[in-house]
Parts: C-alpha cells; structure tokens; sequence
C-alpha cells in the first residue's frame, strides 16, 4: 500500500515537470506610485500682543539686500567734489577788467578852470593766494584813455603859449597845439583781503601819461615840419580800494589812486628842448570803477 502511493506520487511530479516546460509563460508586473502633493500657504498677519497695557509694534518684513545704483553714487561723489572746489579758493585767479573814472592833476587844473578829466580803462590781471585762503597778491596791468578838458590851437587863437622858443642849439620852433587827451599806461601790485565777498586792498602803482606836443620844426631853413613832443617819466604812487564778489566769476571794484610827478617832460629825441622844464612837483588823483570777469580758477 505504502509503495502504490509512493509510485502515484512520482508519477504526478513527473507528468507536472512535463507539462510546465511546454507551456511559455510571461509575467507582467504592473507598478503604480500614487504622489500626493500638498500645497501649503503662509499668511503673516500683524500680532499684537498685549499684557499690562504694552503693546508691542506691528511686525514688518524689511529688505536684507539692496541693488546699488553705482550711477547716482558717481553723480553724488561728483556734486560734492563740486561743493568742496567752490567753497575751497583757488591757487590762481586771472582775469580781465573794464571801467570807468575821473582823473585831476594840479597842474591841468590852473590851465581848465579845474575841470576833471573823463576817461576808460581795460586792464589784465593775475592773483595768487598766500599764507592763507583769505589773502591774496595781485599784479596787473592797465591802459587808460583820458578825454582832454581844454584845447590850445595856435592856427585857430591865441594862446598863450603861441610863439618861437629856441633849443639849446638856437634852433627855431614853432608852437603849434597841445591838449591833455592822452593814454596812460600803469601796472599796479596790491594785496588783498577777503571777508564776505568783500576783498578790501591797498598797492603800490607805476604809471606814464602820453602827452603829445606839437611844434613846427626847421627843415631845408624853413618851420615846416611838424614834430611831437611827448612824455617818457614813470611815475610813482599808490592805491586804494575794494572789490565786491557780486557772482562766482564777476567783481566790481572801487578805487583811489595818487601819483607824485616831479616835473613834466616832454621831449623829442631829435631836439634839445623841453617847454614845461621847471622844478615843481605835481600831484595826480583818479578814482575808478570798474567790473572784472574771472576768466580761469585754479
């Protein structure tokens, strides 16, 4: 009995083998992921938290970066380089200058019944700072034109310089006219001072008038040249005055001159002779306005 059902059993194994090597069978294996996706949302709100009456401020959210505008940072360092240039004063100021005056000297005084002489000025000038930024020395240089106050035409009246004089040489000549329209040249040093766009000043100046005197000279023994006689001497004086800084680049100036002329010559290189030759010593005031425009700073 016990041998039947070993015999069965093997053959069942047997016919199962068989059987499951003919049959092909394919596996599908099917996986499926389920995500879950979960959307949270943050909502900050304002807390106020109050405990025996302090209250604590409302919170806020505050920018930890920042994009820099390196532009507008160029343009601040630039305006206040500016700031500091215009409130520093410069090494070296120069300019021009233009205006107006009167003019008096005591010897034209007895010959046109005191009467003051009009004139313009143009002038250059140049200043520097020293010591300190309110002082300054100045150098500069003028020309002046002034208008003649009296005429003495010998071919038109009698004057009382009509008539022969004679160089030293017993030459012959022949007054002809004269008047005191004439240029002056002067060049004038001056220190100065500013305090709240005031820049008061005190200088020495060296000026020459261009008188002009005309004769009629011997030529082939006959008075029939014309020659001019004219003023050479420096003189030498002082001045006085202020300007006011009435902008950055524009001054206006007020100032008093006064020269000592010891003499007043007028000569001819071609001719020994001098008609004013005398031993007095003459004295020469103007006072001036005037404008200057800064041309540079540095």
């Amino acid at each position: 009995m016990f041998l039947r059902k070993i015999i069965l059993f093997l053959a069942f194994v047997t016919i199962s083998l068989s059987y499951a090597q003919k049959r092909k069978k394919v596996d599908t294996v099917y996986v499926y992921e389920n995500i879950t996706v979960y959307d949270t949302v943050y909502l900050i709100k304002p807390v106020q938290f109050k405990h025996k009456d302090v209250v604590f401020p409302d919170m806020e959210i505050r920018e930890k970066f920042f994009v820099r505008n390196i532009y507008k940072e160029e343009l601040d360092k630039q305006r206040a380089k500016n700031r500091i240039s215009r409130q520093k004063p410069p090494l070296f100021e120069y300019g021009i200058e233009g205006g107006m005056g009167l003019k008096s000297s005591s010897w034209v005084q007895e010959l046109s019944s005191g009467r003051q002489q009009f004139g313009e000025h143009l002038g250059l000038w140049i200043s520097r700072t020293v010591f300190n930024p309110q002082l300054s020395v100045m150098f500069s240089a003028h020309l002046y034109h002034w208008n003649s106050t009296f005429d003495l035409d010998a071919n038109t009246e009698d004057t009382y310089l009509n008539g022969f004089y004679f160089t030293k040489d017993n030459q012959s000549l022949l007054f002809q006219r004269f008047n005191n329209k004439h240029f002056e040249y002067a060049v004038q040093l001056k220190l100065l001072y500013e305090w709240k766009n005031i820049r008061p000043f005190a200088g020495v100046t060296v000026n020459r008038n261009s008188y002009t005197l005309q004769f009629m000279t011997p030529e082939n023994m006959e008075l029939d040249k014309p020659e001019d006689f004219k003023s050479y001497r420096a003189n030498l004086g002082f001045s006085l005055g202020a300007q006011y800084r009435l902008y950055r680049r524009i001054l206006l100036s007020l100032e008093y001159q006064q020269h000592t002329l010891k003499n007043l010559f007028l000569k001819n290189s071609s001719f020994d002779f001098d008609i004013f030759k005398t031993n007095n010593t003459f004295a020469e005031r103007k006072i001036s306005v005037g404008i200057s425009y800064i041309i540079s700073r540095r």
